[in-house]
Formats: C-alpha cells, sequence, structure tokens
C-alpha cells in the first residue's frame, strides 16, 4: 500500500512495527493486559480497521488502541464519539452510542440514589423522578446491549428502590409511587434474566412484579407481567399456558384503548396459537395485529415499555409462524423485512433478527447466503450479552455445520473464532 493510500490507523501501525496482523495481535494483548482490560481481537477486527471506513471500536478496545498509540482513536481515522458520549436523536429519545455500559449506568443509577438517600429520610417527587431516570437508563441499554451486562445492574437498582420504601419518611401518594416503581423495576429485571436465559430467575421476578401490580390494584402492570409470562411460556414450549396469559392480558388491556398494546398482546397470542399448530388461527391474530399496529395513531398512545413494537416485530412474528410449519422459504422475505425495518438503537433485536435470517436461509437451501449472514451478524454480536442471541447464535452454527458447502465451513470457522474469544472475556 503506497504511503498516500494509508489509512491514519495503516501509518501509524507501520510507524511502530505492527504491520502484520500477528505483531498487531501480540502488541495489542501485551497492552491489553497492562491497563487491564478483559478484551480481545482478531486477524478479521484487525484487517477491518484497516479499511479506509473502519468500524468503531467497542469502548474496551477504544482504551486499548488510545494507550498503545498514545492517540486518540478519532486521530487514527475511527468513528466518533468516544465512550460514554451520548448523541440527541430526538427531543424524546437519547441514543446512547458505544458507551461503556457499566460506566454509564452506574453514574445514571449512582446519581439517583444519592437524590434519593440524600439529606434526612423525606422522600418526595423529585426523588421518584430520579429513581425513575434510573430504570430508563435500564431500557435504553437494554435495548442496545441485550440482558447480559444490565441485569445485576437493574438488581442494584430494585435493591435501591426497596430501602427508599422501607428506611424513607414520605406521604401514602409517595408511597405509592414508590412501590409502583419496585413492582416495574421488578418486572424489569425478569425481562433482564429472560433474555439472559435464566428462567427460574425470571419466572421470580415477574411472580414479585405481579404481587405488587395485584397488591396496588394497578392494571397496566398488571397487563405488562402477564403479556411477559405469556412470551416467556411460548419460549419455554408451553403455548397453551402462553396462549391463556396473553388472553388474560387482552381482558384487562382494552379498556386502555391502545391499538399498539392490544397489538402487541394479538401478536403474543398468535404465537401461542401457531405452537400449539393452529396456524389458520395464528394467521388470523397476526393479521388483527397488523391492523391494530397500523391504527397507532387513533388511540391511546403506548405505554413506555411497548416502544419497541411495530412493523419489524410484525414481520419477525410473520417469518416465526413459517418457521413454526416449515415453510422456510416463506419465512425468508419476513425475516428480510424483520432487519430491515428494525431501528438501529435496538442492537440486540438487530442481531437476534440477522441471526434467525440466517438460520432461515440455511434451513431454505440457500446455504451461501445464509454463511454469509451468519457472519455478518458478529458485527452486530460486538456489543450485545443476551443469551437469547448466543442460543440463537450456536443454533445457526450447528445448522452450518451439517453442511459440506465450502462456505459453510469457513463461517463455522469464524463463529467458532467467536464465541472462542467471547467465551475468554473479549
Amino acid at each position: 500500500m503506497a504511503d498516500d493510500d494509508q489509512t491514519p490507523f495503516t501509518r501509524e501501525c507501520t510507524a511502530r512495527g505492527w504491520d502484520r496482523p500477528a505483531e498487531f495481535l501480540r502488541a495489542f494483548e501485551t497492552t491489553a493486559n497492562l491497563v487491564g482490560e478483559h478484551v480481545a481481537v482478531t486477524d478479521r477486527q484487525f484487517r477491518r480497521w484497516r479499511r479506509p471506513d473502519p468500524p468503531r471500536p467497542r469502548p474496551r478496545a477504544w482504551r486499548v488502541l488510545h494507550a498503545m498509540f498514545g492517540l486518540s482513536p478519532l486521530d487514527l481515522g475511527f468513528p466518533g464519539p468516544a465512550p460514554s458520549a451520548t448523541v440527541e436523536t430526538s427531543p424524546s429519545h437519547t441514543e446512547v452510542v458505544a458507551v461503556d455500559r457499566r460506566a454509564f449506568v452506574t453514574d445514571s443509577l449512582g446519581a439517583a440514589a444519592g437524590l434519593a438517600l440524600g439529606s434526612g429520610n423525606a422522600i418526595g417527587t423529585a426523588h421518584i423522578v430520579e429513581l425513575r431516570e434510573g430504570l430508563r437508563s435500564l431500557y435504553t441499554l437494554d435495548d442496545a446491549y441485550g440482558g447480559g451486562d444490565v441485569r445485576s445492574l437493574a438488581v442494584r437498582h430494585l435493591r435501591r428502590v426497596r430501602r427508599v420504601v422501607n428506611t424513607g419518611a414520605y406521604p401514602q401518594t409517595i408511597g405509592r409511587q414508590l412501590q409502583l416503581l419496585a413492582g416495574e423495576t421488578a418486572e424489569h429485571c425478569a425481562w433482564l434474566y429472560y433474555d439472559a436465559d435464566e428462567q427460574d430467575t425470571a419466572r421470580r421476578y415477574w411472580g414479585e412484579a405481579l404481587t405488587t401490580a395485584t397488591m396496588l390494584r394497578d392494571v397496566s402492570l398488571e397487563v405488562l407481567v402477564l403479556a411477559s409470562l405469556s412470551m416467556q411460556a411460548s419460549f419455554e414450549g408451553r403455548p397453551r399456558d402462553g396462549y391463556d396469559l396473553a388472553r388474560a392480558a387482552h381482558e384487562r388491556a382494552v379498556s386502555f384503548g391502545s391499538p399498539v398494546l392490544l397489538s402487541l398482546i394479538a401478536a403474543r397470542e398468535a404465537r401461542a396459537l401457531a405452537l400449539l399448530g393452529d396456524q389458520s388461527s395464528a394467521r388470523r391474530r397476526l393479521t388483527d395485529s397488523m391492523r391494530m399496529v397500523d391504527r397507532t395513531g387513533r388511540g391511546r398512545p403506548a405505554p413506555e415499555w411497548a416502544a419497541f413494537h411495530g412493523h419489524a416485530e410484525l414481520d419477525y412474528a410473520h417469518g416465526l409462524l413459517y418457521t413454526d410449519a416449515g415453510h422456510h422459504q416463506g419465512a425468508v422475505p419476513f425475516l428480510r423485512a424483520a432487519l430491515a425495518h428494525q431501528d438501529r438503537t435496538y442492537g440486540r433485536n438487530r442481531a437476534l433478527y440477522r441471526l434467525t435470517l440466517a438460520r432461515g436461509l440455511v434451513q431454505a437451501g440457500e446455504v451461501d447466503e445464509g454463511a454469509a449472514e451468519a457472519v455478518g451478524s458478529l458485527e452486530h454480536l460486538e456489543e450485545v450479552e443476551s443469551g437469547r442471541v448466543t442460543r440463537r447464535l450456536a443454533e445457526v452454527r450447528g445448522l452450518l455445520a451439517g453442511v459440506g458447502a465450502a462456505p459453510a465451513r469457513a463461517a463455522v470457522e469464524e463463529l467458532n473464532e467467536y464465541t472462542k474469544l467471547r467465551g475468554d472475556g473479549g
């Protein structure tokens, strides 16, 4: 490569004698150990970093690169912003961009804790606002990264809220809000453990949240928990329970008059019906769900927790419906559409959707394309910690391993390399 064609990163590597992957990886590992960052890179990542349009390194790798070169990775040609920065996408939504998950959420929740347990024990509206903002930070991190890293932080936040409930002084109106917040946080803990594929723990937290909803007679929280338990039941192979729980959620949700909420619950019903083998009823409920989501502006707005539900989710549900029926060719267009429609702020969902598309392509006999999608999914997985995604990755790798084609073998090697690095803490 001529000097004029070299990228800033390539130029700095050359100046330090790190032209070859083995030399660079050795230097990277040494620096990572020195600065105490548990992260590794592969030949593939190094080659991608040398391109004119390199992908952004993960936060841990970013810090190692900074230490290696004595330069900000921004000066090496990597896209910004630096870790821990945020980018405003709209007045009502902040997207966290490539942030150090633990540092970000610890700061957010720590600020809430400092206010909630500040001078004296008198709790007021400002404390509720700050504690709720901590829960909102958890939602943001989960959407981007999945439940793996976030769940322990959510449990800490739940303990903090409970401590305020049990040690603070407040009027009855504040007390009800604190108890509701504890129930909502317990529900989110359940969701995070569900996503991490620790189902017994998820079930325990959902039980706590449902108890709180019943005690407070809060129908909104009750609907959320019942819909979530329906999803878990279908995931665990209990579709009859999944259907009954979705119907119970529907009965309670009708009074809210939110088309998006009813659409979400209808999609949960459809999933359970498909797993029960009732494909015609499942298709009808999915059609109902699509019709309701198209009426978004006509009824009451959806609750904040249901913001993820929309056309991408329904395309994905249609794809799963065809997959469950063994019609893999029919599933592929819907899975493609789900990935195309998915907002990039939902990093975990994009990883799951792309792996599911890879699975569908392999099952449909499109092995080369399925292998390419599987390898391509690794760029989504670099920031995601989700047991469900890991399970899907293992499923796709197993399907590819059963195929003799050269692209499938090459993809399995890359997936194995990635899995090994993740197992080593990368």
